[in-house]
């Protein structure tokens, strides 16, 4: 955890990661957990399959935030969960006033504890986070995005148990 937690620090504090692209925010439960997190964006500037009326782009998002076990059977835990993810998303090349748009991602998690309650344990801190997920863009410059994300974590069976645990999730950001 202490090497991806220098890791992370090390990417936000050097010269380009300074040019933060947004912010986000994301509120979510599963599986008896609440989730909280911030992140920060940095927009790729590359685009794919631009010949139609959408395309497909991407960012990076680094987060950290807390899971909160809230299960009847007990010893629930507090997780701190630190977050770096390249996201993909299908948006409308020419945004209107409400743009949609679609995403999915495959990222790299670190967690401390590695169970949230006495029968939920996660086996290894290292964490695969994928989800997928939709919402829109809004605002004069599509400065809001607000959207919903299916999440799900676990370490891929490098270690066991590998229960994992399946979140949903509601993403606000804010770009700047």
């Amino acid at each position: 955890m202490k090497k991806f937690g220098g890791f992370l620090c090390a990417l936000l504090l050097s010269g380009n990661v300074l040019a933060v692209d947004g912010v986000s925010v994301e509120l979510g439960n599963g599986d008896y957990t609440d989730t909280a997190r911030v992140g920060a964006i940095w927009k790729w500037d590359k685009q794919w399959f631009t010949e139609g009326d959408w395309l497909v782009t991407g960012f990076w998002e680094a987060t950290v935030g807390s899971w909160k076990g809230r299960s009847s059977i007990g010893n629930n835990q507090t997780i701190t969960d630190l977050g770096l993810t390249p996201v993909f998303r299908l948006q409308e090349k020419s945004p209107s006033a409400i743009a949609p748009y679609l995403e999915g991602a495959i990222g790299f998690h670190m967690i401390t504890p590695t169970f949230v309650y006495a029968n939920r344990q996660f086996g290894s801190a290292f964490q695969f986070g994928d989800h997928v997920g939709f919402g829109v863009r809004f605002g004069e410059h599509q400065q809001f995005d607000l959207g919903y994300r299916y999440q799900h974590l676990s370490n891929g069976g490098i270690k066991k148990p590998n229960q994992g645990i399946n979140l949903n999730q509601v993403h606000f950001a804010y770009h700047f």
